[in-house]
């Protein structure tokens, strides 16, 4: 089969698409026949060994995907031919990968092959994110940055879904359209964004602030939070990890919260499944729908990485094989 390997730790352009075998099966494993791999940060991370997991070269990056199943264990409640999504952690880069069925969920039929690659890092985190750590509750105000990326999209998707009023951040009028195809109520520019976010909520600030990006934004961040408002850590994007001084969360009773969905479900047997459940309902009726940006053939993938370590991507960069 085909598959896309890093072959030494340079990032993007040490990834090479070559014949590897058919990956053999252990007991109580399924193999997945893969339709889409999404593409995300942490692989780039991987690429150059920047990421919490280091497995050594080579190896065949790709968290996440969609397909058939092609093997399935007996009592795992899945059947050969079966719509899936799955979380594979590594070797989605792919025609075949290998995955634990407690991260094999069911894909419902209205949900595409890419959009189902589309939605087990991005949507589990940003529930994780926004259900588990950010406490939020139908009527608050979201301010989410990066709205434009993989992450973002998802972040603005569920936090309407659930009720709330969402203020995207861009960079660019360009994703600016894309926030809105998400469904942001209103987008500003990240240049300035504290102020307009002010005017649009006169004076009150925002409940919860979703951040993947990092980076100097963080402090006008703070400052856009209304009393008792939580600023969710997801990640660094923009490269430098923010520091805060803790006088501005004494003065207006803030939390900074981390995200460390990863983390906190390893521990934690079934948990993804039962976050998959509750996104269920939200797939079927069509409420949530990932804003591909980018699909593009494995023998690409060396270019898909670059677009989003070098942030030319929006939505999420899907991958065929």
């Amino acid at each position: 089969m085909r598959a896309a390997m890093v072959t030494r730790l340079d990032g993007p352009d040490a990834v090479e698409v070559v014949e590897a075998p058919t990956p053999e099966v252990p007991a109580g494993q399924v193999l997945i026949d893969v339709a889409a791999a999404g593409v995300s940060f942490p692989d780039v991370l991987l690429t150059r060994g920047e990421y919490q997991m280091k497995p050594p070269p080579p190896f065949t990056p790709g968290a996440e995907v969609a397909g058939f199943v092609r093997v399935a264990p007996a009592g795992s409640g899945l059947e050969v031919g079966d719509r899936v999504a799955a979380f594979p952690l590594l070797g989605g880069f792919a025609e075949q990968v290998v995955c634990d069925p407690a991260l094999v969920f069911p894909l419902p039929d209205g949900v595409t092959f890419d959009q189902g690659a589309a939605l087990p890092m991005n949507y589990l985190t940003c529930h994780f994110a926004l259900r588990h750590r950010g406490r939020l509750v139908e009527g608050e105000r979201v301010l989410v940055h990066g709205a434009a990326g993989g992450v973002g999209t998802a972040a603005v998707q569920l936090a309407k879904a659930w009720g709330a009023t969402v203020y995207a951040v861009v960079s660019d009028d360009a994703r600016a359209d894309v926030a809105r195809q998400a469904g942001a109520d209103e987008v500003v520019l990240a240049e300035g964004f504290k102020d307009a976010v002010a005017e649009l909520t006169s004076g009150h600030g925002v409940d919860v602030v979703v951040d993947p990006v990092g980076g100097d934004r963080f402090t006008d961040s703070l400052r856009s939070l209304a009393p008792l408002g939580r600023l969710l850590v997801i990640g660094f994007t923009a490269g430098s990890i923010p520091e805060v001084k803790v006088n501005r969360l004494l003065l207006n009773n803030l939390d900074v919260v981390g995200v460390g969905w990863g983390a906190y479900w390893m521990g934690r047997p079934g948990f993804v499944r039962r976050q998959w459940d509750d996104l269920a309902p939200l797939l079927e009726a069509g409420v949530l729908e990932p804003v591909i940006g980018s699909v593009r053939d494995l023998d690409e993938v060396a270019v898909a990485l670059a677009d989003i370590d070098e942030r030319r991507a929006t939505g999420k960069v899907i991958l065929t094989p």
